[in-house]
């Protein structure tokens, strides 16, 4: 009875130290590298021509908001022009017809 109840403990005793080691994480991985700093976060702006979004230190300003590319400021611009001309012939023809 003696020796069964020795088997018995000493098999609970290397289960207990099997599991144990088991349990704990390895050395290496407790001591991971913190994450790098994130960046100040940016403010976002969006395309007036494409409503695309981009940070504000990327955009372009121009007449009527701020682009994300040159050619769409400019394609922008373009329309914009287009209407005010369109508004002064307007305009002068109502003059003319008073």
């Amino acid at each position: 009875m003696i020796k069964l109840l020795f088997w018995i403990v000493l098999l609970a005793v290397i289960a207990f130290v099997l599991g144990f080691k088991r349990g704990r994480p390895a050395p290496r991985e407790a001591q991971r590298p913190p994450p790098p700093p994130q960046r100040g976060l940016e403010p976002m702006v969006s395309c007036t021509e494409c409503g695309a979004h981009l940070p504000a230190s990327e955009a372009l300003p121009g007449r009527g908001g701020q682009f994300c590319t040159a050619a769409h400021r400019a394609s922008h611009e373009a329309r914009l022009e287009a209407a005010e001309a369109a508004r002064a012939s307007v305009g002068r023809d109502d003059a003319g017809r008073s």
